[in-house]
């Protein structure tokens, strides 16, 4: 589907696209391919933090644990919420956070992407450094997350359910309710 640049600038009125949902929905390979159709730039939250900070994500974890984490992400969003028009993808645990969720949700389009517990444990056991999965079963840690996050990431204004298909298809769903929502 290809969009036009009206229909482009009336969804992105309000500033930012950000995504959030679950570690391993695919909100950063999503969010890039996203930004690419909209021809607007794409950041990801945990490379914008890991600059910040000068090490990995794992690093900070494990070095000051998962509070001085949050309190370096919740800057790094607040920061990132310019107004200008781009496409975010946030930490699985970055709307978790009331602050950062308030932030999001008042100057941003927030977008859940969300996915069934079996293709989020696929995907994330293709890809090592998840500190909250560390020496744990990802399907327990996953089941046990989305309990309680989901919830949370429902209060997203735009949900979209990734499925076992090529991300295009979510950027597809995305792109369809943009418009809708303004």
């Amino acid at each position: 589907m290809q969009r036009n640049s009206k229909s482009t600038a009336a969804a992105l009125k309000r500033g930012p696209i950000v995504l959030v949902g679950m570690m391993g929905v695919g909100k950063s390979t999503v969010g890039r391919r996203l930004a690419a159709r909209l021809g607007l730039a794409f950041v990801d939250a945990d490379e914008e933090i890991e600059k910040a900070a000068g090490m990995t994500v794992s690093e900070i974890f494990e070095r000051f644990g998962e509070a001085h984490f949050r309190d370096g992400e919740r800057r790094v969003i607040a920061r990132l919420m310019d107004g200008a028009p781009k496409v975010i993808a946030t930490g699985g645990g970055a709307f978790m956070q009331a602050d950062t969720r308030a932030v999001i949700l008042e100057q941003a389009t927030a977008v859940w992407l969300d996915a069934d517990i079996d293709i989020l444990v696929d995907r994330v056991s293709r890809r090592e450094g998840r500190p909250l999965l560390k020496n744990k079963d990802p399907r327990v840690v996953l089941t046990e997350l989305a309990a309680v996050r989901n919830p949370v990431y429902a209060l997203a204004p735009i949900h979209v359910k990734s499925i076992a298909a090529p991300h295009e298809v979510a950027v597809e769903r995305i792109l369809e309710q943009l418009p809708a929502w303004q």
